[in-house]
């Protein structure tokens, strides 16, 4: 996950313009004292041509760069070499603190601890680690500061690790789901069984095992869990985005717009050009039945032949999505 990140960012920053600096602003910083009067002075007595900085380019917040801005101006410059960042607020902030923490002037410890309380309230899908690795603290800390945060996680059943695999805080639902896939489809890998399930695939080795014993999912249980265990686990399922109709033979009762608004929640998908653009084509597509008839209704008669072809055009595209997604997940399983 830190990798695609890293991959898009830099992706967004190849081109790089100049830019006046009066344009620019350093509000809303994660460096909460300010520029470093020494640090500045030391980067405008370098002569080679410093690395651009990095703007929030709808709001032209500096993300990363304030000491080189200011250093530019001891220099006497109006004018500094910028690359721009597309992503919304949220986003360019916890990208201000990772730029902070892996290079130039570190930030204090109060610092990164408010920039992790920050993250965790706008990203509270993330995991403990992964916000621990952009604010460079201790996982640990994250999960004391999580717990003293009021409602930060309360709604959250599931969250992102730094690997970009959606799990669960709580496995037992995990557990319980991945239980009743391997009873409905035993020929089901365990990559299979734990990506439906928001599991390790370690774990849906556990489940299988114990059913085989003729245990329960869970450790501590006595004896199999109930078939029918199904209703309240697969809601909870289909609110975290887990594909739990993926099994032979069953109808899917997930909501298409609780799914897709998972998947804009992965920075995977999100923080990507070509992300963004399949989240846009999924989200077209969560309208409901009432909303498909009413645009069926009103489409004019001698429109209905070039529409009817379309539509045929870009299902035969999603047909062939669907297949060459489903060949990968079954190479890879």
């Amino acid at each position: 996950m830190a990798l695609e990140r890293e991959q898009e960012q830099n992706d967004q920053q190849q081109t790089v313009v100049e830019v006046e600096i009066s344009l620019l602003s350093t509000a809303d910083s994660p460096r909460t004292s300010g520029e470093d009067p020494d640090h500045v002075e030391a980067l405008s007595a370098v002569r080679s041509p410093l690395p651009p900085i990095l703007v929030h380019r709808p709001t032209m917040r500096v993300i990363d760069g304030r000491h080189r801005v200011r250093a530019a101006e001891l220099r006497g410059q109006d004018r500094v070499a910028v690359s721009f960042f597309e992503g919304n607020e949220a986003d360019a902030f916890v990208l201000a603190v990772e730029s902070n923490t892996k290079h130039g002037l570190p930030l204090s410890k109060a610092d990164r601890k408010r920039a992790a309380a920050r993250i965790i309230t706008s990203h509270p899908q993330w995991s403990d680690r992964m916000i621990a690795s952009v604010a460079g603290i201790a996982p640990g800390t994250v999960a004391d500061m999580r717990r003293g945060l009021p409602g930060a996680s309360a709604a959250e059943e599931s969250r992102i690790g730094q690997d970009g695999r959606v799990r669960p805080v709580n496995a037992a639902a995990g557990r319980r789901l991945a239980g009743e896939l391997i009873a409905d489809n035993p020929s089901l890998s365990l990559r299979q069984i734990a990506r439906m399930a928001g599991i390790s695939p370690e774990t849906a080795r556990d489940v299988r095992s114990r059913l085989r014993r003729g245990e329960d999912p869970l450790p501590g249980q006595q004896g199999r869990a109930p078939e029918p265990a199904n209703l309240e686990v697969r809601a909870s399922a289909a609110a975290r985005g887990i594909g739990v109709a993926a099994a032979p033979g069953r109808t899917s009762t997930q909501d298409p717009s609780v799914v897709v608004e998972r998947l804009r929640a992965d920075p995977a998908l999100r923080l990507s050009e070509t992300g963004r653009t399949l989240l846009r084509l999924l989200n077209v597509h969560t309208i409901n039945a009432q909303e498909w008839r009413r645009i069926i209704d009103n489409v004019p008669p001698h429109c209905s032949g070039i529409v009817a072809h379309l539509a045929d055009e870009y299902a035969g595209m999603w047909s062939e999505l669907a297949l060459r997604l489903g060949r990968r997940e079954a190479e890879s399983a």
